[in-house]
């Protein structure tokens, strides 16, 4: 059973664009067909108007006003806001804004639901007319009706900005059209997806807000903050990235205006390159998150930018929504393969997302979920192997993790196996891997795990490893049984699936019995000697 917490506020922080002066109206991102978050979190609605008038801003049902909130507009910023009464799921509502003088503002089909962010680089772009079987899926969009779909454009700016400049869909029914609208533009086959696979399980409206730029870096979307935090000043922080410095697609601004809604998903994709535990009455925000960030820039520090990334939009989402977005709201995020041929060495470049844990939620990214996808490679894919088209497991694995950690549902396995235990038995140069889940083994691999030989009996994460293969020679249950007959000293690090390209199209040879693969992993501290 899914909470009863329920979701409550995704504040689109970074969503910015110019202030519009005093002209009386809705922020850019409100429209007509949107969603607003559901209880437990009471909506944040604003919008511009003339320096101290006084707005009343009524929702109504059936032609009936079920509610009234007053605001100021603020001398400073030209704004006002107000923050709705918690409001079940449901509609269809109408919203209206109402200036001192005679003019009105009226947003129709409004609904409340659960609202989510999708974000990131080219994979999060990818339109569902770009992916396999994309006639059915475009087919099947007037069946979700009340999955509605907003998307921003792509807009640059050097500063923190107050709105969207922008935006290329404005909030809509999902239709063929605007699903499949060109390549890499609106919509985003994972968002897309993964929403409709949200609503088949929780039956009341979804939205999803798009705001994606292919080949930005983690740095262009962080704040000052978190670029400090890191040990990145100046020029370092944005040495080596692309002509975008703050895409407003998502714009980095702690300073604008947030709405609210449920969720944040990025796709973390090891080319480099959202869950929480709900309680009642929390208030929560999510995100979706994809892309091949940081290929070639800061990448030693992306297991410090990612999660200080994740931590200043909680910040900032949790102040500007007035406190209805929690402060921990849950945030997932994507593992998969990169470029086939490309070769990083041994750069932990599989764990980096997740903080050198490997595994997500862990204690320095608590509240966060990521989905396994390494092994949903395409070599064939017309737009470049670092863009395979199976975006149905990638977002089906997504809503899992959602599911799980999001919606606190119990007993959901949301993650492929991870080992508990590791034992070498040097006498026989043979090393046993235990794992906590019950293992489908799809075929016996020679190179896929791999064991660092060294003299020392222990090594700093920072000195080099002599890698060789340990050919699996046998599996049960929940163990695999490796050999090293390449070290000849002792070993002193495992890890596994440690490439851009790990396998071909799911055959990787450890999956779980939901055919959720195994995660990479490197253990970097001394094994245990049997």
């Amino acid at each position: 059973q899914v909470s009863p917490g329920g979701l409550a506020t995704l504040s689109l922080a970074w969503l910015c664009g110019p202030f519009a002066g005093v002209t009386f109206r809705f922020a850019s991102y409100y429209g007509d067909h949107m969603v607003l978050q559901k209880k437990p979190a009471g909506a944040v609605v604003w919008g511009y108007g003339e320096a101290g008038a006084n707005v009343t801003v009524s929702l109504s049902k059936d032609s009936k006003v079920i509610m009234k909130k007053m605001a100021q507009v603020e001398e400073h910023s030209g704004t006002w806001k107000v923050v709705l009464a918690p409001t079940d799921h449901g509609g269809p509502y109408s919203v209206m804004a109402e200036q001192e003088e005679p003019k009105n503002l009226t947003l129709r089909d409004i609904y409340f639901g659960d609202v989510w962010l999708c974000s990131g680089q080219s994979n999060m772009e990818m339109t569902v007319s770009q992916i396999i079987n994309a006639s059915k899926e475009l087919s099947e969009a007037p069946l979700y009706p009340y999955v509605r779909v907003f998307t921003a454009s792509l807009i640059q700016s050097e500063v923190e900005l107050q709105d969207l400049a922008k935006i290329d869909l404005e909030w809509s029914i999902p239709t063929a059209e605007n699903l499949g609208h060109g390549n890499f533009s609106y919509f985003s086959a994972v968002c897309w997806l993964f929403g409709r696979h949200l609503y088949e399980t929780l039956r009341y409206p979804i939205g999803l807000v798009e705001s994606s730029w292919g080949g930005s870096c983690i740095e262009s979307w962080s704040s000052g903050r978190v670029l400090q935090e890191c040990g990145l000043t100046g020029e370092a922080s944005r040495s080596g990235a692309p002509a975008v410095t703050s895409p407003t697609r998502g714009g980095c601004s702690s300073s604008c205006q947030p709405s609210t809604g449920a969720g944040d998903c990025w796709e973390n994709w090891t080319e480099t390159d959202l869950g929480i535990t709900v309680e009642e009455n929390s208030h929560l925000s999510r995100v979706l998150i994809a892309g091949e960030a940081n290929a070639l820039v800061n990448t030693d520090l992306y297991n410090c930018t990612f999660p200080a990334l994740i931590a200043d939009w909680r910040r900032t989402f949790h102040a500007g929504s007035e406190g209805q977005t929690q402060s921990l709201f849950p945030f997932g995020f994507v593992q998969v393969t990169g470029s086939q041929g490309t070769d990083h060495g041994d750069r932990n470049r599989c764990s980096e997302p997740t903080a050198d844990y490997g595994y997500a939620p862990n204690k320095r990214m608590p509240n966060t979920f990521m989905a396994v996808a390494v092994d949903l490679c395409d070599e064939h894919s017309p737009y470049g192997s670092i863009h395979p088209r199976d975006k149905q497991n990638v977002a089906y694995r997504l809503h899992l993790g959602a599911r799980a950690v999001a919606y606190g549902e119990k007993g959901l396995v949301f993650q492929g196996p991870y080992p508990t235990k590791v034992v070498v038995d040097g006498a026989r140069g043979l090393i046993n891997v235990t794992y906590g889940q019950e293992l489908l083994l799809l075929l016996m691999h020679d190179r896929i795990f791999e064991v660092c030989c060294s003299d020392r009996p222990q090594l700093s994460a920072q000195e080099p490893c002599q890698w060789v293969p340990a050919p699996m020679v046998s599996a049960s249950s929940h163990a695999v049984t490796l050999s090293s007959p390449g070290c000849r000293a002792a070993v002193t690090r495992l890890r596994y699936a440690w490439a851009e390209w790990p396998c071909e199209y799911r055959q990787c040879p450890l999956y779980n019995k939901h055919l959720l693969p195994a995660p990479p992993f490197v253990i970097d501290s001394a094994l245990r000697t049997g």
